[in-house]
């Protein structure tokens, strides 16, 4: 990807919760601006798909905007699309200044939690967040009620 994680060190980390079941999707969200329309809200997972709470649903699609391939995503509990991943990102979209995420939570389909950093007073930030292979388990387990302020 084009741009470096650096310039979303001090995002907030969420947790993303399915807006019709509330099924924990996910403990590494972060909002952001979709590229290809700005005025939509996303919430995205990390490079690896989130661990047993999704699948796919149907077949790959292009949106009118570019030519990456798309695929919906479903809640693993309820069966409802919440988003949907990046199969192949086109050529324009890989230079343009981007995250390199490439699982997406639509914003009306989930909610969030803002997360707590260790000490429970201040929301813990991307840059603070360790790595996926030093928290293999984060996935699994639901962070508790002090680690999250709505």
């Amino acid at each position: 990807m084009s741009t470096s994680n650096a310039n979303f060190k001090n995002k907030c980390v969420t947790q993303v919760n399915c807006i019709y079941c509330d099924s924990l999707l996910c403990t590494r969200g972060m909002k952001a601006v979709l590229l290809a329309d700005t005025e939509l809200y996303i919430f995205f997972f990390l490079h690896a798909p989130p661990p047993r709470t999704v699948d796919f649903v149907a077949s790959c699609y292009s949106t009118e905007s570019c030519k990456c391939k798309l695929r919906d995503i479903a809640c693993l509990k309820c069966g409802n699309v919440v988003g949907y991943h990046v199969v192949a990102p086109c050529k324009p979209c890989l230079l343009s200044c981007n995250n390199g995420h490439f699982w997406m939570f639509n914003s009306d389909a989930v909610s969030t939690l803002n997360r707590l950093d260790s000490t429970g007073l201040n929301l813990l930030l991307w840059g603070d967040l360790p790595e996926l292979e030093d928290s293999e388990n984060e996935e699994s387990e639901s962070p508790s009620e002090e680690e999250c302020i709505r």
